[in-house]
């Protein structure tokens, strides 16, 4: 047999998704620009949202799993007044209620009642499975699909601006918000939910995420057209790329050996719950879980 192949870098791709794009779309083009198949995406964004897509490639495609589970911050358009069939843009008007006459104070009550611990319905044009099949898929096949609640923290929910204005002769009004959440929270949802609250209806018409953990938009790349010739992108290296992506702790030589064979590690104290694990040249072995006084492999990337 001969040698294997090289697979070229492994590390994370931190793009700034335009708008129109699917994530497998984004996923295709980076195949391309980095020159292999092995390339995935950390936390889906829908074709009309724009912002902060984590890419893995090639071994640090195990990391998107749990890259996956970051906090989240979005900033939003929410237009009350309308309700659509997907709870954005992209779909159909539903209801039309208007929201004339809404004054701030009635919004901010609201938007508090959408703040912290809550138990959120996800929209039903969601990646989610039913019985084996998506969600979206039902919806645009003509079912009628009800997801149940479940429970998300939306740390932040801020209105940073309000405009009122006419829409198909409908009064609506249009609050720019910022939204900071844990993994699972649709912001669709909260428009939905905020509109159904006021009586009003409403819906997402402008979507960016703008921080994914520890990577934020000012590490995002221009993802360079198909028809750019010669295109580049740059790829974080992995050992680089986990320090800002998760809590970490170097080992010394003996105990990096044991994390090499997959071993437990007897009263060793992490960081965090799960936590990163260097080497005492810096290079990243596996991250590890806090298991009583002891830390268990999660993943390890290195070997014995």
């Amino acid at each position: 047999m001969g040698a294997p192949r090289n697979q070229g870098p492994s590390g994370l791709v931190v793009v700034d998704k335009p708008a129109g794009m699917t994530s497998h779309d984004v996923v295709s083009r980076v195949r391309r620009l980095v020159g292999t198949r092995k390339v995935g995406h950390a936390g889906t964004l829908d074709p009309m949202a724009t912002g902060v897509l984590i890419l893995g490639v090639n071994r640090a495609t195990r990391l998107l799993g749990h890259l996956a589970l970051h906090d989240k911050t979005y900033e939003a358009t929410i237009r009350l007044g309308q309700s659509t069939v997907t709870d954005d843009a992209e779909g159909d008007v539903v209801a039309a209620a208007g929201a004339g006459g809404l004054d701030d104070e009635a919004v901010a009550a609201k938007v508090a009642t959408l703040t912290g611990d809550i138990e959120q319905r996800p929209s039903a044009v969601s990646a989610i499975k039913v019985d084996g099949q998506r969600s979206y898929a039902r919806v645009r096949a003509g079912e009628q699909v009800e997801l149940p609640a479940r429970p998300v923290t939306v740390s932040r929910f801020d209105v940073l601006e309000r405009r009122d204005g006419l829409v198909d002769g409908v009064a609506v009004v249009d609050l720019d918000v910022r939204v900071d959440c844990t993994t699972g929270t649709y912001i669709r949802a909260l428009a939905r939910d905020l509109g159904q609250a006021l009586g009003t209806g409403g819906h997402l018409t402008a979507l960016r995420r703008t921080r994914v953990g520890g990577f934020d938009l000012s590490v995002a790349q221009r993802l360079p057209g198909w028809d750019e010739q010669d295109a580049t992108i740059d790829v974080l290296d992995i050992d680089t790329a986990v320090r800002s992506s998760f809590p970490w702790l170097e080992l010394d030589e003996a105990a990096a050996r044991e994390v090499g064979y997959g071993r437990r590690l007897p009263g060793l104290a992490l960081p965090a719950p799960l936590a990163a694990l260097y080497g005492p040249d810096g290079t990243f072995l596996a991250l590890y879980r806090q298991d009583g006084p002891d830390a268990r492999p999660e993943a390890v990337f290195t070997t014995g």
